[in-house]
């Protein structure tokens, strides 16, 4: 016997569940649910931490009462993993999630089981929570229909009060939102200047002339000279690329172990250890080097001649230049496992960075001749290395802080963040004009007028950094976002219950009021306390100056949290019956306004967002997850139109 049901209120739901019932003896029954999920989204367990997404939870009308329940709901087989968004280890379900609960009746005569699954599906934009009401009929001579049932005169009356007389309603009609960015060819290009970074270094640098003199000494014909200098950019590009094939392989085991291994507490601390130890290599203090036997026995290899030479000569390249590469490298591959199908990610951007040696490698060993016009390395390129171990220190910093936010140590807050940084690029500029000096750095130098102006710029990065160390973040710092920590993690307490300080509503009907008395258009958000994705639009977009001066100025927000859990009073408390006589009690202030969103916009994700004035008369297209210059157009237009409506 099974019931099949799906909650018609957007095109394509991203979880579909099923039931069955089965029969164990006259009093004993399993009551089993399946959920099919779709591609890329996440179906969370029942056993969550706190302070994360929302878990998976069955409620059963009559227990303890009608019918016992037998041990707690067993579920089927979970992914356990540490979750980036949320910033802990959580359990989901991909694909498909299989959920059983044992029962056994006190009442003979009972003719159905009720009750309703609450649950919460994220995918890498949006989440969707949901109240979805399950019948088991145990009896079908008894049982009432369900599309029969009816409910009574007052719920009836607060269902007609949730509903919206909208204006202008072909606006609902949108379209899916299209992006034309292209992140493996962004990562490509990440990996290219890397590349070119890592040849400025004393360490890949001095590889220029051992790479010609090579060359001029297998050199035979015109043409066998140029196959020879391909092969070599070749095989230093196929070097890099084949860095990357373990993670491949790491990645097919279980898809989420990239994430797990850049973004877990322990992991970010040893790559901030790691890189605080390359910093101080290229301070000068020690060598950091492979073992010579390998650079010997590869550049011994070399000398054999013919492709397999050519090869050898591109691994020595790899090998030797590995104290320069090996942190630009490490960076490289520590940002690109964080994303989703990071091991591609990692091979465009190792490819990148492959190319960009390959490249002018290449072309000398085509062009020996070229070598005349390269200036001869000295001690600008320790400079290049000393600032590269700033830059180090500062990036070491930010796995220090993942690592903070994630265990909630609070000794990296924001602002002591941005002050750490202001330190080191103050340091940096005192460095480049010759006021602070390193075990490896020429004494009475010259400083060149390069060099005068790249401190110059360092300096205003300074002045940059120092007004994230007040209070008042909005807008600051945009330029790093993403680096340092969110504005919400801050060592400046906020009285205020809304994103950023600015004044918002959680109630319709009182925003809406409100808007009409001041004359303003409504920006209406449909959000959720455990909806991360809110929380960087919020953070990421709504802190953008221009957005933000539009939200604070122009708009009145009425933000409706669709998973507050807080019971509604009992006498606002109503039936709620949807198209497919499928009738949910509302109790919740979480599902008032999640019943509010889908009667009125067919729409049950978040975030959600809608412009509207107060006697409802909508302004422009919803929009959701987006980045900040369609957002802020978007609030523009609506504006406008608020304008010319009066």
């Amino acid at each position: 016997m099974q019931f099949f049901w799906v909650l018609a209120i957007q095109s394509q739901e991203p979880i579909v569940w099923t039931t069955d019932l089965e029969k164990v003896s006259d009093s004993t029954y399993l009551l089993k649910f399946k959920a099919k999920i779709q591609s890329k989204w996440h179906l969370y367990s029942q056993n969550l931490p706190e302070n994360g997404p929302l878990p998976t939870e069955f409620i059963f009308k009559g227990a303890g009462k009608q019918f016992d329940l037998i041990g707690k709901t067993q579920e089927g087989k979970t992914k356990t993993a540490f979750d980036p968004i949320f910033e802990m280890q959580l359990s989901w379900f991909d694909y498909e999630g299989d959920f059983v609960q044992k029962i056994k009746l006190n009442n003979p005569d009972l003719a159905l089981i009720e009750g309703e699954i609450n649950y919460q599906a994220c995918d890498d934009k949006l989440c969707i929570f949901r109240n979805e009401a399950f019948r088991f009929v145990l009896d079908q001579s008894k049982a009432v229909p369900e599309d029969k049932r009816v409910i009574d005169a007052g719920s009836k009356e607060k269902t007609t009060a949730l509903k919206l007389d909208l204006k202008n309603k072909n606006l609902l009609v949108q379209d899916e939102q299209k992006t034309s960015d292209n992140p493996l060819f962004n990562l490509f290009l990440l990996g290219f200047l890397g590349g070119i970074i890592a040849l400025l270094t004393p360490c890949v640098f001095p590889m220029i002339p051992l790479t010609v003199s090579f060359f001029l000494k297998q050199s035979g014909s015109k043409g066998k000279g140029v196959g020879r200098a391909l092969l070599y950019g070749f095989f230093i590009l196929i070097i890099y690329i084949l860095l990357s094939l373990p993670f491949h392989f790491l990645d097919a085991v279980d898809p989420q172990i990239l994430n797990t291994i850049s973004t877990n507490i322990a992991m970010n601390l040893i790559f901030f250890g790691v890189f605080v130890f390359f910093a101080f290599s290229f301070f000068g203090y020690y060598e950091l080097t492979l073992p010579s036997s390998w650079g010997n026995r590869s550049d011994s290899a070399s000398t054999t001649g013919g492709v397999l030479g050519v090869f050898f000569m591109a691994l020595t390249l790899a090998i030797v230049s590995f104290s320069c590469t090996g942190p630009i490298l490490g960076s490289l591959l520590a940002g690109s496992l964080t994303a989703e199908g990071g091991a591609t990610q990692l091979t465009f951007g190792m490819a990148g960075f492959g190319f960009a040696l390959a490249l002018p490698f290449g072309l000398l060993a085509l062009f020996p001749s070229a070598l005349k016009s390269i200036p001869k390395s000295g001690g600008w390129m320790t400079k290049v290395k000393v600032t590269l171990g700033f830059l180090e220190l500062a990036l070491a910093l930010k796995f220090l802080s993942n690592a903070d936010l994630v265990a909630h140590w609070g000794i990296l807050k924001r602002e002591v963040f941005v002050a750490i940084w202001l330190i080191i690029s103050l340091l940096l500029f005192v460095y480049l004009m010759g006021w602070l000096r390193f075990p490896h750095d020429i004494k009475n130098t010259k400083i060149s007028k390069f060099q005068r102006f790249v401190a110059f710029l360092i300096f205003l990065f300074s002045i940059y950094l120092i007004p994230g160390l007040g209070k008042n973040q909005t807008g600051q710092l945009t330029l790093l976002s993403g680096f340092p920590p969110p504005v919400f993690y801050s060592i400046y307490p906020s009285d205020s219950e809304c994103p950023l300080g600015l004044n918002c509503f959680k109630d319709f009907d009182e925003g809406r009021a409100y808007a009409e008395a001041n004359d303003k258009p409504i920006l209406l958000d449909f959000t959720g306390w455990a909806c991360v994705n809110c929380r960087k639009m919020e953070e990421n977009i709504w802190s953008q100056p221009e957005v933000f001066r539009l939200l604070n100025e122009e708009y009145v927000i009425i933000s409706l949290y669709v998973d507050d859990r807080k019971l509604l009073p009992e006498e606002d408390q109503f039936d709620f019956k949807y198209s497919n006589g499928r009738i949910k009690r509302i109790k919740t202030i979480g599902e008032k306004w999640a019943t509010f969103q889908s009667l009125n916009f067919e729409v049950a994700s978040q975030p959600y967002y809608i412009l509207m004035t107060a006697d409802k008369t909508l302004l422009n297209t919803p929009i959701q997850y987006t980045d900040e210059a369609t957002y802020s157009n978007w609030l523009k237009i609506g504006l406008e139109n608020f304008r010319l409506l009066k």
